[in-house]
């Protein structure tokens, strides 16, 4: 049986798909070499893997039947590959994470700088969106898998939690709170507050965990982005209330302090997001265990 590991990755990819163009573009083939590839598998295996509409591409019974299967197949041969060091320098491929920007800072550079010593060739396309857009990706398959605070009750995804994030007061080192061990809430009203705004998935969390909460702080200044607040916080416009996570280190260690906050105390669920049902290329999965080990030395 003259079966090709290209000829398997031709199916699953118009299989997951849905559509030969998109297979095409993603496996930097041609429609009619796609296709080519295609009727060869069919022809060997002796049976329709694809019907075929103007409208639309679904899987034959037989198709269903084997798309599991090769997908193992690829699977492990690609994992085998990643496991030897000369095939691994020279292994090709992508992966797509999207993840919400408040966890590139302190998350993801030590990580991509690894999985780059690893895996040279392979290109890692960072989606950094907000939450909601990181969902999306996942959902459509436009990232292998997220990096998100929400996601934990989509009934079409898996969220595996990572990491607890708290939200903290940030302000200038030489602000009158910044050498408090913790501040409470009420005490923000008397300073200059600067907020995301209500477009934010952040602002979001906030608003519902203190919707019952007194004597809270109007923002003075509203940005789109959690990074710009921190920005305009550095500039000495004011203080806020972010993720600890999306506070640059480098900024910590200039200008900037991190202070507890209580009476709440509120914190964010990070977590991998993936489709449910997804079964993870080993170069994606090689991913997601080396931003594991990196949350776990937080």
């Amino acid at each position: 049986m003259n079966v090709e590991m290209g000829d398997l990755r031709a199916f699953v990819a118009v299989a997951e798909l849905g559509s030969f163009a998109a297979a095409a573009r993603e496996l930097h083939l041609s429609q009619p070499a796609l296709s080519r590839r295609i009727i060869k598998l069919e022809t060997s295996l002796g049976v329709r893997l694809l019907n075929r509409t103007t409208r639309r591409i679904e899987l034959s019974a037989p198709g269903r039947a084997f798309l599991g299967r090769a997908r193992q197949v690829l699977n492990d041969f690609d994992e085998s590959l990643l496991d030897v060091t000369d095939a691994a320098n020279r292994l090709t491929g992508e992966v797509t994470l999207a993840c919400v920007p408040t966890a590139v800072n302190q998350l993801m550079p030590q990580v991509l700088d690894r999985y780059q010593q690893l895996y040279p060739g392979i290109l890692v396309r960072l989606l950094d969106e907000g939450a909601s857009d990181v969902l999306t990706r996942v959902t459509r398959g436009e990232a292998d898998f997220g990096i998100n605070y929400l996601g934990a009750q989509e009934g079409n995804l898996v969220f595996e939690p990572l990491h607890e994030d708290d939200f903290v007061l940030v302000c200038q080192s030489t602000h009158p709170l910044a050498a408090r061990a913790a501040v409470h809430w009420a005490e923000l009203k008397g300073h200059r507050y600067i907020s995301v705004n209500k477009a934010s998935g952040n602002r979001m969390l906030l608003d519902l965990a203190l919707a019952k909460i007194p004597n809270l702080p109007k923002p003075v200044l509203e940005a789109r982005h959690v990074r710009t607040v921190i920005d305009l916080v550095a500039a000495g416009l004011g203080v806020a209330t972010v993720p600890r996570l999306a506070i640059p280190g480098s900024a910590l260690d200039t200008c900037l302090v991190a202070v507890p906050l209580v009476e709440p105390s509120i914190t964010r669920s990070l977590g991998i997001v993936t489709r449910h049902g997804q079964l993870l290329s080993p170069a994606a999965q090689r991913l997601r265990e080396l931003l594991k080990q990196q949350v776990a030395a937080i």
